[in-house]
């Protein structure tokens, strides 16, 4: 009996309605033993390997794609049923559209076919309470693909269970890109209700008096030690003529500003001081409180001092997202390809495989989610027994003490 009759009856076989009964009950089995473990609460698909799927079975392009989504309804069946709460797929990239231009159109054309069928025919997001939400350049997107998806989107935004992110198009680099900008903007934009914290101790005006104290002769000099120097850091030095005097400096009755500068035109003529007399007169030591900045420079900014990494993420796609704890990418392809660099930070497991999409289900979705519970529950235990073991000086305070 050569092979080709075997598979036909292991496929006779399989598709009987004992054999369905078993293996859905099977299934069932091992999606629930996935919700006695820690779950990922976010998960990213690399959907690759749809036109080698196509090329390797000798069908159609678009018809790799099109069985690309239904292994895409398996999967996010298994991942919500699991407990996973958000999945983020690779839909388009900003990239494919330099791919043919029948195979970009069939790619919008399916676009907008299969989100009008998940948001009005498919139970799926419905059954789970999942939303959609489009993520990436809208302004690249033709207008009735445009329209198809904010009716979408539109359609499940009152699911509030689990989030469907679809990245189309995308590309992670435009995304940190557009964050970087928003922050720019939201740290350019003066606060409405101006703190009233203490003053900054790099605020112009104390700068400019500590610079005069430190510069100002000590005590025993010619002036007394709180005076102010002569000449200002904050100015350019005074040009002296022949047989002229200093520049004399004084304070107004203003606390914020200090006097102009006079200098002589001959060597009778002395300079000029608010009390009158020949020599130069200083006011006494001022208050570094008052010297305010002028009014211009009393509007308040956002402290670019307060900038985070979190402060980036909330301006990603993704903000409002858990943090990213798997990526998986399929056709044995080890590259991110431009997905989610942001979000990938030092707690996220990116894991390749080697089958190509249209091929994933939940026999190969399964090792992964073990592997990374396997890996949690043990990074769990390490930690405590850390916290429990006691530091090195702890156990030195201990021999001195006994």
């Amino acid at each position: 009996m050569t092979s080709r009759y075997i598979s036909h009856l292991r496929n006779w076989a399989l598709s009987s309605p004992p054999a369905e009964w078993i293996i859905n009950q099977i299934r069932e089995l091992l999606i629930g033993s996935l919700r006695r473990g820690p779950v990922p609460q976010h998960i990213a698909f690399v959907m690759d390997g749809n036109r080698r799927y196509a090329r390797k079975h000798r069908i159609e392009t678009v018809e790799g794609h099109n069985l690309g989504f239904e292994a895409l309804a398996r999967i996010l069946e298994v991942c919500y049923k699991s407990g996973v709460r958000v999945v983020t797929i690779y839909a388009f990239s900003t990239e494919n559209f330099k791919r043919s231009k029948y195979e970009v159109d069939h790619l919008m054309e399916m676009a907008k076919v299969k989100l009008i069928q998940f948001a009005q025919h498919g139970d799926l997001l419905d059954r789970y309470g999942a939303c959609i939400r489009i993520l990436g350049q809208r302004e690249l997107v033709k207008p009735d693909v445009l329209e198809a998806i904010d009716k979408a989107v539109d359609m499940t935004k009152n699911n509030g269970q689990a989030v469907l992110n679809i990245c189309f198009p995308y590309a992670s680099r435009d995304e940190i890109t557009t964050a970087i900008r928003n922050t720019v903007i939201e740290f350019s934009t003066p606060l409405e209700k101006p703190s009233t914290l203490a003053k900054s101790p790099f605020s112009e005006s104390r700068i400019a008096y500590n610079i005069r104290t430190q510069n100002s002769p000590r005590k025993g000099g010619d002036q007394d030690r709180g005076s102010l120097p002569n000449t200002s850091y904050l100015e350019p030095p005074a040009q002296h003529t022949h047989g002229s005097e200093p520049l004399s400096l004084s304070r107004t009755s203003s606390a914020t500003s200090i006097s102009t500068l006079s200098t002589s035109t001959n060597e009778n003529e002395k300079p000029l001081s608010p009390a009158g007399s020949s020599s130069t007169t200083l006011s006494p030591t001022p208050n570094v409180d008052d010297f305010d900045p002028p009014s211009v420079y009393r509007t308040q900014y956002p402290s670019p001092d307060s900038i985070t990494p979190d402060t980036l993420t909330s301006h990603t796609y993704t903000a409002t997202c858990p943090p990213l704890d798997l990526l998986i990418r399929t056709s044995g392809v080890s590259r991110l390809s431009d997905f989610m660099l942001w979000q990938c930070h030092q707690e996220t497991e990116i894991v390749f495989l080697p089958c190509l999409w249209p091929e994933m289900d939940l026999w190969g979705f399964l090792p992964v989610i073990w592997g990374w519970q396997r890996r949690q529950v043990k990074r769990e235990k390490e930690g405590h027994r850390f916290s429990l073991q006691p530091s090195r000086m702890d156990r030195h305070d201990k021999q001195v003490m006994g």
